[in-house]
């Protein structure tokens, strides 16, 4: 499959695929950082979804595609990922907003042995009442939500009172905004907010049972 990056060790034994926002794509400084970071101990398979390749392709922006094909399309990353790995080897989904949310709902896919999320989109900023995480209430496999404390898609606040499954996990990165940046006023940095997010990815992975 073509159009994808790679980045992590060959000895890996759990791989990532790592999914974008809904905003920008697989090349994103974000995306790109963030992979380099979980690279160092997983193999990380970075894609854009059919939209984003489409805009990459002509430079006309346009909104996500519907849900049924974004999710059509993450499965056959996992097909494709599914095919290439070794045998043995782990497949964790992560994602960036968006991308998490997707990567949320194929919990149960039977390759997939538990999902990330950095800023989970619990609901547009500003309106709560248009909840999206109904789904969160059931899932059985493991799930790890990394959110910032003022994340205006889901404060930690906010998150306290919501229905989420025993097998979520939620874990805050200080005063960290949707892409888990930090007020420069807080004391704490971007760089070390990102680290504390992947830390906190290859502490949910060692938990499950994964090889970092």
């Amino acid at each position: 499959m073509t159009g994808l990056n790679v980045d992590g060790p060959e000895t890996a034994t759990d791989w990532v695929i790592f999914a974008h926002g809904a905003g920008a794509g697989k090349d994103h400084e974000f995306m790109a950082d963030m992979a380099a970071r979980m690279a160092k101990h997983c193999k990380v398979v970075r894609f854009n979804f059919p939209y984003m390749e489409k805009r990459e392709q002509d430079g006309k922006k346009r909104p996500p595609d519907r849900a049924p094909k974004l999710l059509a399309h993450f499965e056959s990353m996992i097909e494709h990922v599914d095919d290439v790995r070794p045998a043995g080897s782990r497949l964790w989904l992560a994602g960036k907003s968006m991308g998490g949310r997707m990567a949320s709902h194929l919990t149960d896919h039977a390759s997939v042995s538990g999902v990330i999320c950095f800023g989970f989109p619990f609901h547009p900023p500003g309106k709560p009442e248009k909840y999206k995480g109904e789904h969160l209430a059931s899932v059985e496999r493991p799930l790890l939500i990394v959110q910032g404390a003022r994340d205006t898609f889901g404060r930690e606040e906010d998150i306290n009172n919501y229905a989420l499954s025993p097998s979520i996990e939620v874990v805050i990165a200080p005063d960290g905004d949707h892409s888990l940046k930090p007020r420069k006023a807080s004391g704490h940095t971007e760089v070390g907010n990102r680290q504390f997010a992947v830390d906190s990815a290859f502490r949910f992975i060692e938990q499950q049972g994964g090889q970092v």
